[in-house]
């Protein structure tokens, strides 16, 4: 196994957009995507959301890749929106205020569901602050991970806006329970590592140095299942939170048995089992 590759060098302050998200590949099925504006936290701003984007459909075009890893370069996550201004959205320019600032809302909150339509899990391993649009990020992902330098903040209610913004006030109740998500929506107060470990919102708490190595070790757990398993799990887990009742989701589940049970990886599965080996998965 050849020793990870570390993000990339973040960017001198005179490049501030070149290349504001990097992707890279420190094994062939994984994908490192770096925040990469770490002169101002990785805040969001146009380059950062639609390089998300971009590193979204480049992730899609790899059908060998299995998790996709999340994190941003400096010291920090992301400190949500860039108060210094987004930029302006392709498309909006001869139209109102109201109208433009609506397309940005909507570019903005789209992202939440494109983590989670793309087929291999998103692990996020968080250092340092994550913020507003950048909390959001962290609450999308499959599997989040703290260094002890992360914390946490639902920030837009700090800023004179409602804390209930890119999928917040749907994700964080689900996550660590409606009385805990009340709270931090209403105070907006920041929040450490260790409390993010204590009510569930990570994971895993690890030294800032292992970070990096910790999001592969959960990459590793992953790769152990069959390809298809595992974005069948990703597509209903997420599914289930929005279905209302057992019977609808156990209807789902069973649907995806069948198709999963009818793969060649599902025979092999337990083939490897039986003869006490690692399976040998080809996504078919």
């Amino acid at each position: 196994m050849t020793a990870p590759r570390r993000p990339a060098e973040p960017l001198s302050p005179t490049e501030p957009d070149a290349d504001a998200v990097l992707v890279s590949y420190p094994r062939d099925d994984v994908a490192l995507v770096t925040l990469n504006r770490p002169h101002r936290l990785n805040a969001m701003n146009q380059a950062l959301v639609e390089g998300i984007y971009d590193a979204c459909d480049e992730i899609d075009a790899r059908p060998t890749l299995r998790t996709a890893i999340i994190t941003g370069a400096g010291r920090g996550f992301c400190a949500g929106a860039d108060l210094g201004g987004y930029g302006t959205q392709p498309g909006t320019e001869e139209l109102g205020r109201v109208q433009r600032t609506f397309a940005v809302q909507q570019r903005i909150t789209g992202l939440i569901p494109r983590l989670q339509r793309l087929k291999v899990p998103v692990i996020a391993p968080v250092n340092g602050p994550a913020a507003g649009g950048g909390f959001a990020l962290v609450l999308g992902s499959d599997i989040r991970i703290a260094a002890a330098s992360a914390s946490f903040n639902v920030a837009f209610v700090r800023i004179g806006i409602s804390a209930c913004d890119i999928g917040t006030s749907w994700l964080l109740p689900r996550i660590v329970g409606a009385a805990r998500a009340h709270e931090l929506m209403l105070t907006g107060r920041i929040f450490d590592a260790a409390e993010a470990e204590r009510i569930g919102l990570v994971t895993d708490l690890v030294p800032d140095a292992d970070l990096l190595d910790a999001a592969l070790a959960k990459a590793d757990l992953i790769r152990a299942n069959s390809p298809f398993g595992v974005f069948m799990t990703k597509e209903v887990m997420w599914s289930a939170l929005e279905i209302g009742s057992y019977q609808a989701a156990v209807d789902l589940e069973n649907r995806t048995q069948v198709l999963a049970s009818m793969t060649a990886d599902a025979g092999e599965a337990m083939h490897a089992f039986l003869e006490k080996r690692d399976p040998d998965f080809h996504n078919e």
